[in-house]
Order: C-alpha cells, then structure tokens, then sequence
C-alpha cells in the first residue's frame, strides 16, 4: 500500500517522496522486539503495515501495554526522544508482521522545517497518545480487572480487525500486568456467561 493511502492527515507528494527517500524499510516478525527500554533512539519509526505493541516494563516479569501503532502512526515516544538525544522509555513489539520504514533522527528537524503537514501529524499523535495513555491510568485507577480484561480483548480485536485472537493466558496477564491464574479465571467466568469461547492459546470474541 503507498505511504499517502495509510497516513492520517493530507500530505504533499513532495512529503511523500523525501520520507520514503530519506526512510530504511525494514521488516519485523509477530513477536519481535523492534526497540528496546533505554536504547538510545536514532530512528522515527513509520509503520506501513502490520501493528506495533507499546510496552512499559518493570523488572523482568512486569509488564503494562500502553497502545498500539498501526498503520500510518508513528511512535510519538520515539519523536520526543529523538528530537532531544535521550533514550527510550518504552519497549515496542511487532504484534503481527510488520512493515516499518525508519526515518533518520537527523533529518526530522528538517521535515519539520520544510513541511508544515509533518508537524501536525506529530501533534495529531500526540494528542491521540496522550488520550490513551489517559485510558490506560483510568482503566489502572478505576476498573475492576474483569472490565479491564473485556476492554483489552475488544482493542486487540480491532487491532488485529478479528474477533479470533491467537494469543495465550500467560500472554494476556503480561500485558495487564496480573498473575495468569487471574486472566484464566476470568476467561472461564466469561466464557460462561457467553462472553468469549476459550480454544487452546485462542480466544473468540462473541
């Protein structure tokens, strides 16, 4: 699919064709760590296709999932780093195979310069991250993990646009930060209630 189909806002072909002269294209596999926490950032990541899991860590064993990207987002987490030579704050994953082109750090400044559209688009996501990082602390604050896990389920399935999910216990509790013998219990109370239908490391939103 060409780069001005999938992002979200109006770009000049000039845009266009100095991204995708300036960008490495890369391509990841389901699973595969594309940034780790504390690298340094030396790229802005464009996502053509696929989708991107954004992860914040503590220790080994705890993790939150904070959003996706998918395609035509970026990572606002990677501009701010970039843009000020720290290192990244977030951990990201492909959550299918994904397609990424990856824009210089040293030329983001003068796409900003020279394109007005490329610094809307990073307010845009902006705005659109913060909003969901404000879900994250709300759903963290004020729900109860049975809500939590049905609201996480729903976002995976629209990520993924499918309500068969390939994904495990171990997997699911990871991301909401909880112990698995949590999420198994919940899933089997929603799966009698008609919620969902449990299969082996799948998951099938009714």
């Amino acid at each position: 699919m060409e780069l001005d189909q999938i992002i979200e806002f109006q770009a000049s072909p000039q845009m266009i064709s100095t991204i995708l002269a300036l960008s490495i294209p890369k391509t990841f596999e389901e699973g595969e760590v594309i940034l780790h926490e504390n690298a340094h950032i030396r790229s802005i990541p464009i996502v053509t296709s696929g989708s991107i899991r954004v992860m914040r860590t503590e220790g080994d064993e705890k993790e939150i999932l904070l959003y996706y990207i998918k395609a035509g987002e970026s990572c606002i987490m990677s501009f701010l780093g970039g843009l000020h030579n720290d290192t990244s704050k977030v951990k990201a994953i492909a959550e299918e195979k994904t397609d990424i082109l990856f824009v210089p750090v040293n030329k983001v400044k003068e796409l900003i310069r020279e394109f007005p559209e490329w610094l809307d688009y990073i307010f845009r996501l902006y705005h659109q991250r913060f909003e969901e990082l404000l879900e994250v602390v709300n759903a963290v604050a004020f729900k109860k993990m049975d809500e939590r896990l049905m609201l996480f389920l729903e976002k995976k399935a629209e990520v993924a646009q499918s309500n068969l999910l390939s994904v495990t216990h171990e997997q699911l509790a990871t991301e909401l930060g909880t112990a698995r013998v949590v999420v198994s219990r919940l899933l089997k109370q929603m799966e009698v209630e008609g919620l969902v239908i449990l299969g082996r490391n799948k998951i099938t939103l009714v």
